[in-house]
């Protein structure tokens, strides 16, 4: 099973998710693709995470260790952490953030979310929420798959690759934060979800 965490202000409608959406169904797999949305509280966001996780893994028999992989791009790549460091699972991260409350702090207050004019407001003790939840580095980096672009806009691709040194995955040059072109890197994100030890470490 695909765990899919959109990041900040985004949604199950951003365009990562939409093609790792449609690749599922055409593999025949849509059964296997979860992509909730994710609420404005750091706090609730990964309480729904986990409520999914044992939700499948009480009715479906999941095995979270060798059967899930937790997906997550920007504060998701965040979240996709936490909870692959607390499930021992695999975790795809696409440009994630590393220190999310000192990088979400300067976003406090009212915004609006990406894909709609719906209202979005991040609070002061979101801040905390995320402080509270840090995991730290990864415990098995090789257990991560990381797709890094050098042109993110937003962060900084450096603290990426040391981070999750160790990884599988690719850091890009150029791109951006929204990793336009995903499509290209598509086939070999989901071959090292739904075939672990295929992908190469990174480049």
């Amino acid at each position: 099973m695909i765990l899919y965490l959109h990041g900040f202000r985004s949604s199950p409608q951003s365009c990562k998710a939409t093609l790792l959406a449609q690749a599922m169904r055409e593999r025949g797999l849509a059964d296997q693709w979860l992509c909730p949305h994710l609420p404005a509280s750091p706090k609730r966001a990964i309480e729904l995470a986990h409520q999914l996780i044992e939700q499948a893994r009480d009715t479906q028999g999941l095995d979270p260790a060798s059967e899930l992989v937790v997906m997550g791009s920007s504060l998701g790549g965040y979240y996709a952490t936490c909870l692959a460091e607390r499930w021992q699972c695999r975790a795809v991260v696409l440009n994630p953030v590393v220190h999310a409350a000192r990088d979400l702090a300067t976003q406090v207050g009212d915004h609006t979310m990406y894909h709609s004019d719906g209202p979005f407001t991040f609070l002061p003790e979101y801040v905390d929420e995320l402080a509270q939840m840090a995991v730290g580095r990864p415990s098995h980096p090789e257990r991560y798959y990381l797709l890094a672009a050098k042109g993110d806009e937003v962060l900084d691709w450096r603290e990426m690759a040391d981070w999750y040194a160790g990884s599988q995955g690719r850091i890009l040059e150029g791109g951006d934060h929204g990793l336009t072109g995903f499509e290209q890197w598509l086939p070999e994100v989901l071959d090292f979800a739904l075939s672990p030890g295929k992908a190469q470490p990174p480049q």
